[in-house]
């Protein structure tokens, strides 16, 4: 790390604080060429693979800008789609790869997305998973009940 004050290759380390979400550490610094003190932020790097190929930094920004087009007119704010983002940014980090493929972020938004909204779920998975007919809206409704059924009567069985 070069000094920003003279351009020494060299500095020290004073102290050393995660910051509040835990995902990057505060370094402050200090130069023993001109003593003067600055601070670091260190992250480890998460690269997205896009289907083009083309690599880039993950963004909760933009995990937020897809998912707000299916969020628009359901009664979903702003802080939800950013600890929705953050939720999906731990998940990723959690599988450990440096890289990891556009689709498998698009999948990582799919279960914390159904928790927010049913509906954004549902236009979010009928983009996402190439929905071709009726049926396969059917099919994802159909697992959206189940789903609920189980939860909210997991002692009872549920008769239609």
């Amino acid at each position: 790390m070069f000094c920003p004050f003279c351009r020494n290759p060299d500095s020290r380390v004073i102290d050393s604080r995660t910051s509040d979400d835990g995902l990057a550490i505060r370094r402050r610094r200090q130069c023993p060429q001109c003593n003067g003190r600055f601070s670091t932020t260190e992250t480890a790097s998460l690269l997205v693979i896009k289907r083009s190929g083309v690599i880039e930094a993950f963004s909760r920004d933009k995990v937020v800008s897809g998912v707000k087009k299916a969020c628009q007119g359901r009664p979903v704010t702003e802080a939800d789609l950013m600890k929705l983002a953050q939720r999906v940014e731990e998940t990723v980090r959690q599988s450990g790869a440096s890289q990891i493929d556009a689709n498998d972020i698009g999948l990582a938004v799919l279960d914390p997305l159904r928790d927010l909204d049913e509906v954004a779920y549902l236009r979010f998975a009928s983009v996402y998973q190439a929905f071709d007919s009726l049926q396969d809206f059917e099919a994802a409704i159909g697992q959206l009940r189940t789903e609920n059924r189980s939860e909210n009567r997991p002692d009872q069985e549920f008769r239609e």
